[in-house]
């Protein structure tokens, strides 16, 4: 996969440091560079300051993705994703309280591989995406690193169940095998030493963060790992009840057959693999 293309954004009076002493190389499969926010509403993505300059014993820090990986033994399936955190500047990092929010930034998605249809149910209709397609929150992490002078490296354990499972499945099934783009940001406290030997904090600029490419196939392959080629299914217990209670009363063994009575009661739809057509599409 090819890298993203975003360099690293130094921290301003302050910066996030990371985990704990060295690890592996990066990944040129699955990195990225981190970058300042800025190219949410700048025209240039690159390398800048994240504001002035305080004092010189404030840690300046760089953040990038060194690489993704299925999390082994995990009770649900959970991504890694490989942070390296630099010290550009200043002192040296006694511990840093991390917080990072991941997010997908859907507008920078792979559209040409996209199932308009798929997306509807998130974004609406095609030429309604130029507004609507909103970043999608995945997740967010709180990370406690320990000290480090030069550079540091963590695992972000990010897992692909929870409350924002439906939204993730919808938009990974839409984009199949394409690339999917990762924004993380970056905020939190910084602890170091002042310039007489003090401990002191700083907060992580607001425009800290880091972008990455995910392969579709990485989320599909550890999905159906856990939970096999199937889909799991999402209900109140209201309606759990209610399918038991149905399926029961009509001699079904299971929930999936209760399910595919009722699908066909309610009369033919497209099968799994024919295309859907979206109202909006005829």
């Amino acid at each position: 996969m090819t890298p993203a293309e975003h360099q690293t954004a130094p921290g301003a009076s302050s910066g996030p440091a990371s985990g704990p002493g060295s690890g592996p190389a990066p990944d040129p499969a699955s990195g990225s560079q981190s970058a300042g926010r800025g190219h949410r509403g700048s025209s240039a993505a690159g390398a800048r300051a994240a504001g002035p300059r305080a004092r010189p014993d404030l840690p300046q820090l760089a953040f990038t993705v060194a690489g993704i990986r299925p999390l082994e033994h995990a009770a649900v399936p959970t991504l890694a994703i490989r942070l390296t955190v630099t010290r550009t500047g200043g002192g040296p990092v006694r511990s840093v309280l991390l917080t990072t929010a991941i997010r997908i930034d859907a507008a920078r998605g792979p559209h040409e591989h996209t199932d308009a249809a798929a997306l509807a149910p998130l974004f609406g209709q095609p030429e309604q995406w130029a507004t609507s397609m909103r970043p999608l929150t995945w997740a967010r992490l709180t990370t406690v690193l320990p000290p480090f002078d030069d550079r540091s490296h963590t695992d972000l354990a990010v897992p692909c169940t929870g409350d924002t499972e439906q939204a993730l499945r919808t938009y990974f099934r839409a984009v199949r095998d394409a690339d999917v783009p990762l924004d993380l940001l970056f905020s939190g406290t910084v602890f170091h030493r002042d310039a007489e030997g003090r401990l002191a904090t700083a907060r992580i600029p607001w425009d800290t963060e880091a972008t990455c490419l995910l392969p579709a196939a990485l989320w599909h392959g550890l999905t159906e790992r856990y939970f096999g080629p199937g889909r799991w299914l999402r209900v109140s217990r209201g309606t759990g009840e209610r399918l038991d209670a149905y399926g029961a009363a009509h001699g079904l063994v299971d929930t999936e057959s209760s399910v595919v009575a009722l699908l066909d009661a309610a009369g033919p739809f497209a099968a799994a693999d024919e295309p859907v057509e979206a109202a909006w599409t005829r």
